[in-house]
């Protein structure tokens, strides 16, 4: 979405009030968790749903 929209990591970052780095953790996959206000303010930069933006993984250490 970031690509779609031509916005930066840095931008995103500024728009959403979160770090470089926490944003680059979750743009990664490496994050356990998202804070929903977070999930809203991106989705809200991004002008996107968490549909777009999200995707299940199955946990490494499931069964």
């Amino acid at each position: 979405m970031m690509a779609k929209r031509k916005m930066s990591l840095n931008e995103l970052s500024e728009r959403v009030g979160i770090t470089l780095a926490n944003l680059s953790i979750l743009k990664n996959g490496k994050a356990k968790a998202v804070r929903l206000s977070t999930l809203d303010a991106i989705c809200r930069a991004l002008d996107c749903t968490p549909g777009d933006i999200l995707e299940y993984r199955e946990d490494e250490n499931s069964e």
